[in-house]
């Protein structure tokens, strides 16, 4: 018998596509969401997901295999769509049998949600609009998340409340659609459960858990931040799509703009193609985000974070968070 009669029958579904006990997803965050965070978020009922990010295939070869030595529940794997690398690294997940992959930052390459599915594993996709959710699921996705742009790190333009009106009462019967961006207590679960969620991603409330390797001066920054702290990059050159990022305003927030500039300098003079122009700016997060994660450089690193950042407020293992979460959800069911 479930502690959490009420959020275990809503989560049913999501729980058994996962493979865990409860239907709470990590968001892969890049350096945070390595061996020890994905795999106590496992160990304790929720589903980790390793950030591949910018990993080359063997750095994603040595991760997988630490976290399978940390726990025996499965974790999933989050490969950017735009890594020059990307089958490359769905044939690492292949090797280790990873049996969930997320693809990530835009509309998956031909071909590469079948090689996922190929060796058994299952795909789980994020699409701004209905229209591609719809086109994604039917050929082949087989769960989606819808991201709010409360989320920390690469957001869309549209809040998570709209996004669940609009996606859920056309999909949830059909498909597992997971909600994420701006949860951090359990009594917002419940409302995206009741209106047809197949489960939640959570990536700020996990950023600081004692099992997080992220430096303490990272976690004190977010243990200082409150909600207007966390905003939206700035798009310079119109030419030059950046996707918004989510993180705590600092020095590195103004050193990205910069960075834009110079970048789309280089357009200008033909110096770059688009492409490559596009993976630089992504290279620049990556530095900037392993300054603040792994160095503690808080001030011209980037601090990405979402808008629930004001409810992270100290250091708790990864197995109270989820009790917490679990136990807000099934007294606001109880509630109503």
């Amino acid at each position: 018998m479930s502690a959490y009669p009420k959020t275990s029958q809503l989560m049913a579904r999501g729980a058994a596509f996962l493979g865990s006990e409860y239907a709470i997803l990590c968001g892969a965050m890049s350096w945070v969401s390595e061996r020890h965070l994905v795999s106590a978020i496992s160990n304790a009922g929720g589903f980790g997901v390793i950030a591949c990010g910018a990993m080359t295939p063997e750095l994603l070869d040595g991760e997988i295999a630490g976290t399978r030595a940390l726990t025996g529940k499965p974790f999933g794997v989050n490969l950017i769509t735009m890594h020059p690398q990307l089958f490359e690294l769905i044939a690492v997940c292949e090797k280790h049998g990873v049996s969930h992959v997320v693809l990530a930052g835009g509309i998956p390459p031909k071909g590469s949600v079948e090689a996922i599915k190929a060796f058994g594993a299952k795909v789980i996709v994020f699409a701004p609009t209905l229209a591609l959710a719809k086109k994604l699921l039917r050929s082949g996705a087989d769960a989606l998340v819808i991201e709010g742009m409360e989320a920390g790190g690469h957001i869309g333009p549209v809040a998570t409340s709209v996004l669940a009106q609009e996606f859920l009462p056309e999909l949830a019967d059909e498909y597992l659609v997971f909600v994420a961006g701006g949860i951090g207590r359990g009594e917002s679960m419940a409302g995206y459960l009741e209106m047809g969620a197949a489960g939640v991603q959570l990536g700020t409330r996990f950023a600081c858990a004692s099992e997080s390797i992220a430096h303490p001066a990272f976690k004190q920054a977010f243990f200082r931040a409150n909600a207007r702290d966390a905003v939206a990059s700035v798009q310079v050159d119109a030419r030059l799509p950046v996707i918004p990022v989510r993180a705590l305003r600092n020095k590195g927030t103004e050193e990205f703009t910069a960075k834009q500039r110079e970048v789309a300098q280089l357009l200008d003079d033909g110096a770059v193609e688009m492409g490559e122009a596009q993976l630089r700016i992504e290279h620049y997060w990556a530095g900037a985000l392993r300054r603040a994660v792994i160095d503690g450089d808080v001030e011209n690193g980037s601090l990405m974070a979402g808008q629930s950042v004001g409810m992270v407020r100290q250091e708790e293992p990864v197995a109270e968070i989820i009790a917490a979460l679990m136990t807000q959800c099934e007294a606001a069911l109880t509630r109503r």
